[in-house]
């Protein structure tokens, strides 16, 4: 019995010996070891150089739980990163760690009325802060802060007494949003816009435009928004599908470091680009609508120049195609091809039909019980029916602009039609609602 019971013991104390790990040494603060190696993984846009680098943590010194848990805060703090965690070993070496990261979503930094610097004036000062700012920036955290901060500092060194504000709002000129930067208490006035093509600064039409926003506070916003509305249809329209405009320049004439006057003198670089022409439209998804009744929607045979505001109606001309025959959900997502040497152009365009509805039932609100009959009597789409979403608007401009064509001589008592389309994919209907004020 005894010979078996030290038999049991030296299995135990093998057993002990072999599994139980290294563990951190006792401090004041709670057990410590060695950091050995520190690696991240997961990034997309960073170098795990740069991730660890926002951790803050060196091989070679002695770090606990707490440190590890410190850095994986740091990571999140900074706004780059929506979920952080880590994993560790605790070797004989001492301990080996691993940052599993997911980076947040980042949008365009959008510095609105800060004339006084050019975009990479205000870019550089940013990434002195923060080394890793591409451009973007999360919607909020450190990095952020830190663009505050930095934009903060540099309009210091002008002496100006203006306040820095900031907040995250839809692109103006794009998809998404971006984290816009601008100042209070400026004051200053677009004077006037100069462009880097002669045929518009002699356009007649444009000179016209021009007086809408003479006058109107400084902001690249305001701008940019003229820019897109105003000017870019011009190009896309001689078939220049690739004219790029701005970004904005203030072009003082003579010390370019005088103070800014409050009647501020913009400059619009401007490269019109290649003539494009249209090659070929492919369609495919398309079951319901025939190939060449959607390519006669869009207007524009091959060999024509690529108008570019025609085949953006174009694609609505076709949607409507597919709304007309109750495809209320019909998706179209056009691709460009670009041949730049042949100055062509090629779009494949996916449809996405999704279900057709038929027409449910029509609430109304707001009007008599007599009007309510006219105007069932008036509906152009019985129960049952494919919806013809076409048929549904002539009746809301009536409803709108020529009542009598509805309701005769019966006296009404409203000034505008809400109206929702209520649709309901399980039975493929769709129903009507109506409501007047």
């Amino acid at each position: 019995m005894l010979r078996f019971l030290k038999a049991c013991l030296a299995v135990c104390l093998l057993l002990a010996c072999s599994v139980a790990p290294p563990s951190f040494s006792q401090d004041s603060t709670g057990p410590t070891a060695p950091l050995r190696e520190i690696h991240a993984d997961g990034f997309k846009s960073f170098t795990e150089e740069q991730v660890i680098g926002l951790i803050g943590l060196q091989p070679g010194t002695q770090v606990g739980k707490k440190d590890l848990q410190t850095g994986a805060d740091h990571l999140v703090q900074s706004g780059l990163f929506k979920k952080v965690n880590y994993s560790f070993q605790t070797l004989a070496s001492g301990v080996h760690v691993t940052y599993h990261v997911e980076e947040s979503p980042r949008i365009p930094a959008y510095f609105d009325n800060i004339p006084w610097f050019a975009d990479s004036e205000l870019a550089e000062a940013i990434r002195k802060k923060n080394p890793l700012f591409d451009g973007t920036l999360p919607e909020g955290g450190g990095a952020v802060d830190q663009a505050i901060e930095a934009i903060k500092e540099l309009i210091a060194t002008k002496g100006l007494n203006v306040s820095l504000e900031h907040e995250v709002i839809p692109n103006p000129v794009g998809e998404g949003n971006v984290q816009e930067f601008r100042i209070e208490g400026g004051g200053m006035q677009i004077a006037d816009i100069e462009f880097g093509d002669p045929a518009l600064s002699a356009s007649k039409v444009v000179r016209q435009q021009l007086a809408d926003i003479r006058g109107k506070p400084y902001s690249r916003m305001t701008i940019d928004l003229f820019l897109t509305e105003a000017i870019r249809p011009i190009y896309q329209q001689q078939g220049c599908l690739r004219a790029k405009l701005g970004p904005p320049e203030i072009r003082l004439h003579g010390d370019p470091n005088q103070k800014l006057p409050d009647q501020i003198p913009v400059f619009v670089p401007v490269e019109p680009g290649a003539v494009y022409h249209l090659k070929e439209l492919d369609w495919t998804g398309n079951t319901t609508v025939s190939e060449f009744t959607l390519s006669g929607a869009v207007d524009m045979k091959p060999g024509d120049v690529a108008d570019g505001m025609k085949l953006e109606a174009g694609w609505d001309h076709a949607r409507e195609e597919y709304a007309h025959r109750g495809f209320l959900e019909a998706k179209l997502e056009p691709a460009a091809t670009y041949d730049d040497q042949a100055h062509t152009i090629s779009y494949a365009v996916n449809v996405q039909e999704g279900p057709q509805y038929h027409f449910g039932k029509m609430v109304l609100t707001g009007i008599s019980p007599a009007a309510e009959r006219k105007l069932h009597a008036a509906w152009p789409i019985a129960t049952g029916d494919v919806f013809d979403k076409a048929k549904y608007e002539e009746i809301l401009v009536k409803l709108q602009a020529h009542q009598e064509q509805i309701f005769g001589e019966l006296p009404l008592h409203y000034d505008t039609v809400g109206h929702w389309l209520q649709t309901d994919a399980a039975s493929a209907t769709v129903d009507v609602l109506l409501d007047f004020k």
